[in-house]
């Protein structure tokens, strides 16, 4: 069956210049005002929203010097099989960023927005997602989250690309994506999306940066054949496709085979309770119900906002295993029939949406 069988799922509509900041507290308010939101007391939720400088700077130099240390070891250990697990743990935290350029992109992990900046560019572009467009993509997404013409973002449009997602474990088919959007945003001609969700005033910046990003690519390749040996790449780039599956595995939790077109993000999108390293790696994105709903809250204190919204929303799934177990049975299950969906259950106390 083909995917226009079901329904279109091409953006539709221009919101480009209607956007908000991510940075703003128009923004919180654009996703309250058009989505259910758990009961949370209001002084308590100004209390989660403060940010800090310091919580954020231990998270991101504990990972910065694991990175360090693996990839030290695994430059080191080079032409030798103690390289394998080397550069195994190196690709996992690189890959790490993935998830770390995403919350960044909100601008709510660090207090100073210096910082934060210069942390969130330099992130994207080790997951390889140009950064000025993300931002732009990733607003439309919260504003419009599973809403089929709107959502740029949707993972597993029905029916489901089963092969793709098997291919993107080692970002495959979206790094191709990836790599063909930055020639065509290079090129000066934005993407057709793009021209539905970035404004005028930033494509300008969009294309700066797709050139910046295949400028750093073209001089890894060129190191890579001044010295004869893929090594370069094996620290920059490259690390993105070994080191993706525990990183897509994390992704295709949040909202594949989750009801479509529903203005309730506890119908659409999964929080899951991982151990203290998966939700290191993942930067606290486990709690995305928690995320999706209060867009602002860093991601820091989203295990307190679960606490506070856990008993309005479905129960959490008790890890990735359980997760999974829920969606290799969905998507296959929407293959055969795409308008099929996960129907999660509120609790009987929970307000409905």
């Amino acid at each position: 069956m083909l995917t226009a069988a079901w329904k279109n799922y091409a953006l539709k509509g221009d919101d480009a210049n209607e956007a908000t900041s991510l940075t703003r507290d128009e923004f919180e308010d654009k996703v309250e005002q058009g989505w259910y939101s758990c009961p949370v007391d209001r002084k308590t939720f100004k209390a989660l929203i403060k940010r800090s400088d310091a919580i954020p700077a231990r998270y991101f130099g504990l990972w910065i010097a694991l990175l360090a240390a693996s990839g030290a070891t695994a430059f080191l250990t080079w032409e030798t099989w103690w390289a394998v697990p080397a550069f195994f743990v190196y690709g996992v935290l690189y890959c790490a960023a993935d998830h770390r350029h995403h919350e960044l992109s909100h601008g709510t992990p660090f207090k100073t927005r210096a910082i934060n900046d210069v942390f969130f560019h330099v992130c994207a572009f080790m997951t390889l997602r140009e950064g000025f467009y993300y931002r732009w993509s990733h607003t439309r997404h919260h504003t419009h989250t599973m809403i089929v013409g709107k959502d740029p973002e949707i993972a597993a449009p029905r029916p489901p690309d089963v092969v793709g997602q098997v291919l993107d474990l080692f970002f495959l088919k979206d790094g191709l994506t990836q790599f063909r959007r930055l020639l065509r945003n290079a090129s000066g001609d934005l993407t057709e999306d793009g021209k539905h969700f970035v404004p005028d005033s930033e494509r300008g910046k969009v294309v700066f940066a797709s050139r910046v990003y295949l400028a750093i690519c073209g001089g890894v390749v060129m190191a890579c054949v001044a010295t004869a040996s893929v090594l370069p790449a094996m620290f920059v780039v490259l690390p993105r496709f070994y080191g993706g599956p525990l990183s897509q595995l994390f992704n295709l939790t949040q909202h594949a085979g989750m009801n479509e077109d529903v203005h309730d993000h506890r119908l659409n999108t999964r929080t899951i309770i991982l151990n203290p390293v998966f939700s290191f790696l993942y930067a606290n994105m486990n709690y995305h119900i928690e995320h999706h709903m209060f867009p602002m809250v860093p991601f820091y204190r989203l295990p307190e906002l679960h606490q506070l919204m856990k008993a309005d929303c479905p129960a959490a799934y008790p890890g990735l295993w359980a997760a999974y177990r829920e969606i290799v049975p969905a998507l296959l299950r929407q293959r055969r029939d795409p308008s099929w969906f996960v129907q999660r259950e509120l609790p009987r106390r929970a307000s409905a949406a």
